[in-house]
């Protein structure tokens, strides 16, 4: 039985189903949940079902990590949508299953991790400003050849980022194939692969681990993550990564987030996006122009990123120029 929900969070369905991704009356509408977000999950469905959709939820097994497949059937069920909606505690944005539906022309929305808190404050952004500002920051991506990342906490990592093509996060999925997340609001890219090289150091919020009690630092070498120290962050993290495969270390993409709306709770989806930081995240990149498939993708948060791109500074001090 899902409790009655309240009117704030029915109001932030509502911008998801009309605003964010344009539902239209009749138009295949599918809600892709878990357990632990089946109050969101129902509450997205209830919404489009008013606007008139053939509204379906699925509810799958929490996934063990960020990345890890749906089962194979809900897979090929996935593409018999024109508008998909994930609210899951485990990202299903980097998996094949997401890549083919989208593919299949499915415009789609990843809400991992998402709370009723998060959902009602950063879904009331101006998403046109954070689409300007996202667009505008993924073209000085674009552009880019070397990117270096430095953070008063000691973060100091080099990427290179030619000839690879920046992607914005706008919160407007109105397209066949738009894919993205909510709340919105990122500007990110797949650097080279084996090029990254310094130390990272995660000062704000790791997915899977939440808050860090103290920053996690992670040294790159070649593209890869050679080790990771800090305090109870970075033992959840070294668990986390037991068992995959060594491509789970690839340093897979840079992100620079947009919302003014968004702050640091703990909860990555929302962290990542949040205006005057820049993530770092480890793993697959293969759906955002990278080459490492792998059932993982793990953001870090950094705070107060200065970030400078072919020696302009972008960002100084987590203030954007």
């Amino acid at each position: 039985m899902v409790k009655e929900v309240r009117d704030d969070l029915r109001d932030a369905a509502k911008i998801v189903i009309s605003q964010c991704m344009a539902v239209k009356p009749g138009e295949g509408v599918l809600i892709l949940t878990d357990e632990p977000e089946r109050e969101i999950g129902y509450v997205l469905w209830e919404e489009a079902k008013a606007a008139g959709a053939e509204a379906v939820i699925t509810e799958i097994i929490t996934r063990r990590v960020n990345g890890e497949e749906p089962p194979p059937a809900v897979a090929e069920f996935m593409k018999n949508f024109s508008v998909i909606l994930i609210p899951t505690s485990r990202s299903l944005s980097h998996t094949e299953a997401r890549r083919q539906a989208s593919k299949a022309g499915a415009r789609i929305a990843t809400l991992p991790g998402i709370t009723a808190e998060c959902m009602v404050r950063t879904l009331v952004a101006d998403y046109s400003a954070i689409a300007e500002r996202s667009t505008r920051m993924a073209g000085i991506l674009s552009r880019g050849k070397i990117a270096r990342l430095t953070s008063p906490a000691g973060c100091d990592v080099t990427f290179c980022i030619e000839g690879r093509e920046a992607s914005p996060d706008t919160g407007i999925y109105h397209l066949p194939g738009d894919f993205g997340n909510l709340p919105a609001g990122e500007a990110y890219i797949a650097p080279q692969e084996g090029t990254a090289s310094g130390i990272i150091v995660v000062d704000g919020a790791m997915a899977g681990v939440g808050m860090v009690d103290e920053p996690i630092v992670m040294r790159v070498e070649d593209g890869y993550v050679r080790s990771i120290e800090g305090g109870e962050g970075a033992r959840r993290l070294l668990a986390i990564l037991e068992g995959l495969p060594g491509e789970a270390r690839n340093v897979a993409e840079l992100g620079v987030g947009t919302n003014d709306r968004a702050v640091i709770t703990g909860n990555v989806l929302g962290d990542e996006k949040a205006l005057g930081t820049v993530h770092v995240a480890i793993g697959d990149n293969s759906g955002f122009g990278g080459k490492v498939k792998v059932p993982s993708h793990l953001d870090g948060i950094i705070l107060r990123p200065t970030l400078v791109i072919d020696g302009v500074e972008i960002i100084k001090n987590g203030v954007h120029a």
